[in-house]
């Protein structure tokens, strides 16, 4: 893969798996949980079972994949209508799976891809699932833990 350079858009969390997603200038990002405040690292995601699995702790979608899936199936796609944590620009993600990437001062592990689901079309509203389809996002691990920032640089380490 070609060295790119990508930045964070933003950062969004819910307290709980049915709530309204909540955009933030910062959050911290904690090894084995996941984002401070999330769902997922506050055991109520939609999909937990008690623990917090490395695919939980972190989401991220491409803002080129929004663009792309509203103008391709005619949706009205936000970065809350996906329900991913983080928001990138210029970044592959779909190539990032098995790899480990910065985020500002915290790094990543992509563990898969995060592909859409019947919960986000129930969600939404929307018929979601073929707009989204293999541009859903990344599912990451943290490796490293910090503070994530709205305009911190994206790369691969």
């Amino acid at each position: 893969m070609s060295e790119f350079v990508g930045e964070l858009l933003a950062i969004q969390i819910s307290d709980n798996a049915a709530e309204a997603m909540r955009e933030l200038d910062q959050i911290e990002a904690t090894l084995g949980r996941g984002l401070v405040g999330d769902r997922y690292a506050n055991l109520k995601g939609a999909f937990q079972k008690g623990t917090i699995r490395p695919s939980q702790q972190v989401t991220l979608i491409e803002q080129e994949s929004i663009q792309a899936a509203n103008a391709d199936y005619e949706v009205q796609m936000t970065h809350a209508t996906t329900r991913r944590n983080l928001l990138t620009i210029g970044v592959p993600l779909n190539h990032l799976v098995g790899k480990q990437f910065r985020v500002g001062d915290v790094t990543l592990k992509g563990i898969k891809l995060c592909e859409p689901c019947s919960y986000l079309n129930k969600h939404s509203g929307q018929d979601l699932l073929s707009a989204l389809r293999h541009r859903g996002g990344l599912r990451a691990e943290i490796v490293a833990a910090g503070t994530l920032r709205v305009g911190d640089s994206i790369r691969v380490t």
